[in-house]
């Protein structure tokens, strides 16, 4: 359905993530799903019992030289833009606004930084839909502050894909995922922190026994795979230094950016 010129945006967010896409692909725009949704698309457990929660916005990344192409896209699918942000910071990062559903669209640009940075610009062709498994894990093993919906979707991620060392499909990564913290302290803390956590927290997932081994084998193996792996100098010396000197950044200056609800004084059109 067209309004006005613009497509109408479709009020289930897993729905509308895939219009996206699709729209993105006939366009040869490069986006790939992060973030809840992407889980919903690649983890079948993530859909049912426990483990399913609700999906509230929509987070992608994209190349950052095709930021123009990709303020239009937006625009053309209905969406307003968060102009000031967007003129602002529109080189690594976009956010467009669903004033009908109160949806946010966040866009990370070739690199995604929130308590850690990583940076996707060679990997987003891995998958056709979202980053890679290795990469939509990382993103929410470098949460500091983890929280339960978080946790499902990590424990959803161990349920249906097996620990591998490369890309082989299907599988998470867990070579490279290695290699990023063997590269760098920080993320090698938050990363096992939270392996850590899932490891200490199995009952709390509402899981079977047999799916509870499961998951504690492959988070138990992929810990292993980054404790083994060679440490760079970098690493060493920072590991000296240790928990005294913060190792992550909190995102709580972007709080107006990255809160779920609307904050532009945008309103939506009178009904």
């Amino acid at each position: 359905m067209v309004h006005g010129g613009k497509m109408s945006i479709l009020e289930s967010p897993t729905d509308e993530a895939k219009r996206i896409i699709e729209v993105a692909q006939q366009k040869k725009i490069i986006l790939r799903l992060f973030g809840g949704v992407s889980f919903y698309f690649r983890c079948p457990s993530a859909t049912h019992r426990s483990l399913a929660r609700n999906y509230v916005d929509i987070d992608f990344v994209g190349r950052a030289k095709q930021s123009k192409e990709i303020k239009q896209l937006f625009v053309e699918l209905g969406y307003v833009p968060r102009d000031r942000f967007n003129a602002m910071q529109g080189y690594r990062r976009l956010i467009f606004n669903d004033i009908e559903h109160q949806r946010r669209v966040d866009i990370f640009l070739d690199v995604f930084e929130m308590c850690h940075k990583f940076n996707f610009k060679d990997r987003l062709e891995i998958d056709q839909y979202t980053i890679s498994l290795a990469d939509m894990l990382a993103t929410k093993l470098q949460i500091v502050e983890i929280n339960q919906k978080d946790l499902k979707d990590v424990v959803s991620m161990f349920m249906d894909h097996d620990v591998s060392s490369d890309d082989t499909p299907e599988t998470i990564n867990g070579g490279y995922l290695a290699k990023l913290c063997a590269d760098d302290w920080g993320i090698y803390k938050t990363f096992v922190t939270n392996l850590d956590r899932i490891l200490g927290m199995m009952n709390d997932f509402g899981l079977e026994d047999t799916e509870k081994t499961v998951v504690a084998d492959r988070v138990t193996r992929l810990k292993k795979m980054i404790e083994d792996a060679p440490k760079s100098f970098k690493w060493k010396m920072r590991a000296r230094v240790g928990e005294k000197v913060q190792w992550y950044e909190l995102p709580e200056a972007d709080k107006e950016v990255v809160d779920s609800r609307i904050g532009t004084g945008t309103q939506p059109p009178a009904a």
